[in-house]
């Protein structure tokens, strides 16, 4: 399909980000960069009426909306659903001045569907819980998105998946690989941290830990007792410029997810930088990593300790060209722009 058209670029769009963190992000905040990404990548492509709703501090060269000053992690005098709940009913009061909304934001905003006339297209960034599944399935005459062929529920009528597109121009690509292994996002079990340091003891490897903790138990139990600032370090989270100086220290990363991955940002990040990935094989990993090209899909310890012997074959030239086919902003935006063209075109029918 080609390219939209200017008439289809002239189309009102509104991006409906979360207000957990500002958009893009300082630091941690998937759904905000996705966000970010998207709208900057419609900007980019030419799209004339963009307006991205978040917090009043995000950058953006499209239009900027919110009503909610700071993201409610940023700052904790706020009670998360009430700015939750104030942002999203704001946008749904001017959905009639849009063409589409398109809803990064989860559940409760298609609770609003039956009281507005726009159509909303909701990229979905998983199912934190199976309870919300319920509205999902109670609006099944939207629309939809996955962000990878794995993460979809059979009951929900998906458009088509596009996959999350990364901003390369705050990633180096090094040839020449670090010496220490290297984990980072959000610090909880579901990405395996506790794994992460026990690949590293297995194989020898000194292991840089990075990101937000998420569950303070759990880092209390099992990452805690395990650092010692010589080959077990924990740096906290890490903004663009920093995790640009984190991933050149690796020679690779581990994506230890216990659970079946979404999308899995990090995995594209980290490959954009020349580093290959190591990572279980639940979800979406197998279809962000090309096995034994980009990195290795492992279904254990010891074979992620095996894999971490093979790093020399890959060609880290191949994990920077992977995310250059799939993964980049642009390719993001035209994904979408296929997706809105279907949305009207299905509207006229209407």
């Amino acid at each position: 399909m080609q390219d939209a058209t200017s008439e289809l670029k002239q189309k009102r769009i509104a991006i409906l980000s979360p207000v957990a963190w500002r958009t893009p992000p300082r630091a941690y905040g998937a759904w905000e960069t996705v966000a970010s990404n998207i709208t900057e990548g419609l900007v980019a492509r030419g799209w004339e009426d963009v307006t991205l709703f978040a917090t009043k501090d995000s950058v953006t060269d499209a239009k900027l909306e919110g009503w909610v000053e700071r993201g409610y992690e940023e700052d904790k005098s706020q009670i998360p659903l009430v700015s939750t709940c104030l942002h999203i009913s704001k946008v749904m009061a001017r959905a009639d001045e849009f063409d589409l909304i398109h809803n990064n934001f989860d559940f409760i905003p298609l609770t609003y569907l039956p009281l507005i006339t726009t159509p909303m297209l909701t990229t979905i960034h998983g199912f934190s819980e199976p309870d919300i599944l319920r509205a999902y399935h109670d609006h099944k005459d939207t629309y939809y998105v996955s962000i990878s062929d794995s993460d979809r529920d059979p009951g929900l009528p998906y458009l088509a998946t596009v996959y999350n597109g990364i901003d390369l121009s705050n990633l180096t690509f090094r040839q020449t690989p670090g010496d220490k292994l290297v984990h980072y996002g959000r610090i909880h079990n579901d990405k395996g941290t506790h794994l992460a340091i026990e690949v590293a003891k297995k194989s020898g490897k000194d292991l840089i830990i990075a990101g937000i903790i998420q569950d303070q138990n759990y880092f209390d139990a099992l990452i805690k007792p395990h650092i010692n600032d010589s080959s077990i370090r924990f740096i906290g989270p890490v903004n663009p410029v920093q995790r640009n100086a984190l991933l050149k220290e690796a020679s690779a990363v581990l994506h230890l997810n216990t659970i079946p991955e979404r999308f899995g940002l990090v995995m594209a990040e980290s490959m954009a930088a020349g580093v290959p990935v190591i990572a279980m094989d639940l979800g979406s990993c197998r279809e962000v990593i090309a096995d034994g090209q980009t990195g290795y899909l492992v279904n254990n310890v010891d074979e992620a300790v095996e894999a971490v012997g093979k790093l020399d074959r890959i060609d880290r030239k191949k994990c920077l060209q992977r995310v250059q086919e799939n993964f980049t902003i642009d390719r993001m935006a035209a994904g979408y722009e296929k997706v809105y063209e279907e949305i009207f075109r299905r509207q006229e029918q209407k």
